[in-house]
Protein backbone atom coordinates (compact mmCIF):
# COMPACT_ATOMS: atom_id res chain seq x y z
CA UNK A 1 0.00 0.00 0.00
CA UNK A 2 1.29 3.47 -0.85
CA UNK A 3 1.09 5.36 2.14
CA UNK A 4 2.43 8.79 0.80
CA UNK A 5 0.11 11.38 0.15
CA UNK A 6 1.31 13.56 -3.01
CA UNK A 7 0.03 17.22 -2.84
CA UNK A 8 0.71 19.17 -5.71
CA UNK A 9 0.21 22.87 -6.10
CA UNK A 10 -1.19 23.87 -9.47
CA UNK A 11 -1.28 27.39 -8.91
CA UNK A 12 -3.41 29.82 -7.45
CA UNK A 13 -6.17 27.87 -5.30
CA UNK A 14 -5.31 24.32 -7.29
CA UNK A 15 -4.21 21.21 -6.35
CA UNK A 16 -3.62 17.48 -7.44
CA UNK A 17 -3.53 14.86 -4.46
CA UNK A 18 -2.65 11.34 -5.32
CA UNK A 19 -3.16 8.20 -2.73
CA UNK A 20 -2.08 5.35 -4.80
CA UNK A 21 -4.30 4.54 -7.81
CA UNK A 22 -6.58 7.20 -7.12
CA UNK A 23 -6.07 11.45 -7.68
CA UNK A 24 -8.61 14.21 -7.15
CA UNK A 25 -8.43 18.00 -8.65
CA UNK A 26 -9.45 20.60 -5.90
CA UNK A 27 -10.36 24.25 -7.44
CA UNK A 28 -9.03 24.16 -10.90
CA UNK A 29 -9.30 27.40 -12.76
CA UNK A 30 -10.03 29.12 -16.30
CA UNK A 31 -7.77 29.23 -18.78
CA UNK A 32 -6.74 33.12 -18.70
CA UNK A 33 -8.47 33.58 -15.52
CA UNK A 34 -5.22 34.20 -12.98
CA UNK A 35 -2.18 36.22 -14.49
CA UNK A 36 1.06 34.73 -15.03
CA UNK A 37 -0.41 31.18 -14.73
CA UNK A 38 -0.57 28.20 -18.29
CA UNK A 39 -3.68 26.28 -18.86
CA UNK A 40 -4.72 23.53 -16.80
CA UNK A 41 -4.82 20.00 -18.61
CA UNK A 42 -5.29 17.62 -15.86
CA UNK A 43 -6.40 13.86 -15.84
CA UNK A 44 -8.23 13.19 -12.15
CA UNK A 45 -10.34 10.48 -10.48
CA UNK A 46 -12.69 13.44 -8.84
CA UNK A 47 -12.62 16.50 -9.21
CA UNK A 48 -13.97 19.60 -6.21
CA UNK A 49 -14.74 23.05 -6.32
CA UNK A 50 -15.43 25.26 -3.23
CA UNK A 51 -17.47 27.39 -4.78
CA UNK A 52 -18.74 28.44 -8.44
CA UNK A 53 -16.52 31.26 -9.76
CA UNK A 54 -14.52 30.22 -12.80
CA UNK A 55 -11.12 30.53 -11.34
CA UNK A 56 -11.89 27.75 -8.72
CA UNK A 57 -14.36 25.90 -10.85
CA UNK A 58 -13.59 24.87 -14.34
CA UNK A 59 -13.80 21.30 -14.58
CA UNK A 60 -13.38 21.24 -18.29
CA UNK A 61 -9.60 21.41 -17.28
CA UNK A 62 -9.76 18.01 -15.65
CA UNK A 63 -10.40 14.86 -17.63
CA UNK A 64 -12.62 12.32 -15.31
CA UNK A 65 -10.79 9.09 -15.58
CA UNK A 66 -12.84 6.33 -17.12
CA UNK A 67 -12.44 3.47 -14.61
CA UNK A 68 -10.36 5.55 -12.20
CA UNK A 69 -9.98 3.95 -8.75
CA UNK A 70 -12.31 4.68 -5.88
CA UNK A 71 -11.54 7.50 -3.54
CA UNK A 72 -10.48 6.04 -0.19
CA UNK A 73 -11.43 9.28 1.32
CA UNK A 74 -14.53 10.37 3.07
CA UNK A 75 -15.52 14.12 2.21
CA UNK A 76 -16.92 16.54 4.84
CA UNK A 77 -18.12 19.51 3.06
CA UNK A 78 -18.11 22.97 5.94
CA UNK A 79 -20.12 25.74 4.55
CA UNK A 80 -18.39 29.36 5.08
CA UNK A 81 -18.57 32.60 3.07
CA UNK A 82 -16.38 33.93 0.73
CA UNK A 83 -16.47 37.81 2.32
CA UNK A 84 -16.66 38.52 6.29
CA UNK A 85 -20.21 40.30 5.02
CA UNK A 86 -22.36 36.66 5.75
CA UNK A 87 -21.53 36.07 1.55
CA UNK A 88 -23.29 39.13 0.50
CA UNK A 89 -20.11 40.46 -0.99
CA UNK A 90 -19.31 37.32 -2.93
CA UNK A 91 -21.33 34.63 -2.00
CA UNK A 92 -20.51 31.08 -0.08
CA UNK A 93 -17.68 29.16 0.28
CA UNK A 94 -16.92 24.97 1.09
CA UNK A 95 -14.61 23.79 2.68
CA UNK A 96 -13.89 20.09 2.32
CA UNK A 97 -12.30 18.11 4.21
CA UNK A 98 -10.89 14.34 3.86
CA UNK A 99 -10.20 11.70 5.98
CA UNK A 100 -9.17 8.20 5.12
CA UNK A 101 -5.90 5.83 5.07
CA UNK A 102 -4.85 7.32 8.26
CA UNK A 103 -4.58 10.99 6.98
CA UNK A 104 -6.95 14.07 7.48
CA UNK A 105 -6.97 17.19 5.47
CA UNK A 106 -8.50 19.97 4.20
CA UNK A 107 -9.16 22.14 1.96
CA UNK A 108 -10.15 26.06 2.65
CA UNK A 109 -11.45 27.46 -0.64
CA UNK A 110 -11.83 31.22 -1.07
CA UNK A 111 -12.54 31.37 2.79
CA UNK A 112 -13.36 34.96 3.59
CA UNK A 113 -14.34 34.67 7.31
CA UNK A 114 -13.06 33.86 10.67
CA UNK A 115 -14.35 30.54 11.63
CA UNK A 116 -16.49 29.99 14.93
CA UNK A 117 -15.59 27.46 17.52
CA UNK A 118 -18.14 25.17 16.08
CA UNK A 119 -16.57 25.08 12.60
CA UNK A 120 -13.30 24.66 13.91
CA UNK A 121 -14.17 21.50 15.93
CA UNK A 122 -15.99 20.11 12.53
CA UNK A 123 -12.36 20.45 10.66
CA UNK A 124 -10.75 18.98 13.65
CA UNK A 125 -7.10 17.62 13.88
CA UNK A 126 -5.75 17.71 10.61
CA UNK A 127 -2.41 16.63 9.15
CA UNK A 128 -2.35 19.18 5.87
CA UNK A 129 -4.28 22.40 5.65
CA UNK A 130 -4.32 24.27 2.41
CA UNK A 131 -5.25 27.30 3.45
CA UNK A 132 -5.91 31.08 1.51
CA UNK A 133 -3.02 33.90 2.47
CA UNK A 134 -3.41 36.96 0.31
CA UNK A 135 -6.18 38.70 1.36
CA UNK A 136 -8.71 40.90 -0.13
CA UNK A 137 -10.76 38.26 -1.97
CA UNK A 138 -10.07 35.88 1.07
CA UNK A 139 -8.98 36.02 4.72
CA UNK A 140 -5.50 37.45 4.58
CA UNK A 141 -2.36 36.59 6.48
CA UNK A 142 -3.19 37.74 9.84
CA UNK A 143 -6.73 35.61 10.09
CA UNK A 144 -5.33 32.75 8.40
CA UNK A 145 -2.22 32.55 10.68
CA UNK A 146 -4.85 32.63 13.93
CA UNK A 147 -6.94 29.72 12.30
CA UNK A 148 -3.29 27.62 11.77
CA UNK A 149 -2.69 28.39 15.45
CA UNK A 150 -6.32 27.10 16.64
CA UNK A 151 -6.30 23.75 14.45
CA UNK A 152 -2.51 23.19 14.58
CA UNK A 153 -2.32 21.19 11.33
CA UNK A 154 1.02 18.97 10.92
CA UNK A 155 1.66 20.94 7.11
CA UNK A 156 0.35 24.25 6.21
CA UNK A 157 0.34 25.00 2.28
CA UNK A 158 -0.71 28.90 1.90
CA UNK A 159 -2.11 29.22 -1.26
CA UNK A 160 -4.42 32.48 -3.28
CA UNK A 161 -1.73 34.68 -3.13
CA UNK A 162 0.56 36.84 -5.23
CA UNK A 163 4.10 37.01 -6.76
CA UNK A 164 6.11 39.10 -8.95
CA UNK A 165 5.14 36.62 -11.59
CA UNK A 166 1.53 35.40 -10.98
CA UNK A 167 -1.20 36.48 -9.27
CA UNK A 168 -4.28 39.33 -9.09
CA UNK A 169 -2.85 42.22 -8.06
CA UNK A 170 -4.99 43.20 -5.20
CA UNK A 171 -3.68 40.25 -3.31
CA UNK A 172 -0.44 39.99 -1.23
CA UNK A 173 2.27 37.56 -1.50
CA UNK A 174 2.91 34.87 0.59
CA UNK A 175 5.68 36.54 3.00
CA UNK A 176 3.44 38.14 6.00
CA UNK A 177 1.99 34.97 6.24
CA UNK A 178 5.08 33.08 6.58
CA UNK A 179 6.37 36.10 9.37
CA UNK A 180 4.02 34.89 11.46
CA UNK A 181 4.25 31.45 11.19
CA UNK A 182 6.78 28.68 12.17
CA UNK A 183 9.06 26.19 10.47
CA UNK A 184 9.21 27.72 6.58
CA UNK A 185 10.53 25.02 4.42
CA UNK A 186 10.82 26.45 1.00
CA UNK A 187 10.45 23.46 -1.43
CA UNK A 188 12.16 23.47 -5.36
CA UNK A 189 9.34 22.08 -6.25
CA UNK A 190 5.17 21.85 -6.64
CA UNK A 191 5.22 18.62 -4.39
CA UNK A 192 5.26 17.55 -1.36
CA UNK A 193 4.96 14.01 -0.46
CA UNK A 194 3.17 13.71 3.16
CA UNK A 195 3.96 10.50 5.46
CA UNK A 196 2.48 9.86 9.17
CA UNK A 197 6.22 11.22 9.63
CA UNK A 198 6.40 14.21 8.16
CA UNK A 199 7.79 16.77 10.53
CA UNK A 200 5.90 20.06 10.94
CA UNK A 201 5.59 22.66 8.60
CA UNK A 202 4.64 25.39 6.63
CA UNK A 203 5.07 24.04 3.00
CA UNK A 204 5.60 26.90 0.47
CA UNK A 205 5.85 25.28 -3.12
CA UNK A 206 6.93 26.12 -6.00
CA UNK A 207 4.63 27.15 -8.79
CA UNK A 208 5.98 25.12 -12.08
CA UNK A 209 3.41 26.59 -14.83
Amino acid sequence: MDEKLRIKWLGHSCFKIEYGEYSMVIDPYKEGMIPGLSPLHEEACEVFASHGHNDHNWFQAVKIIDGGAKSPFNVSKIISTHDDDGGRKRGMNTIHVFEGEGYRFAHFGDLGESLDDKRLGEIGQLDVAMIPVGGYYTIDASVASEIVKKLMPKVVIPMHYSSESFGFDVIKGVGEFLELTGSVVEYDDNLIEVTHDTKRQTAVLKYKG
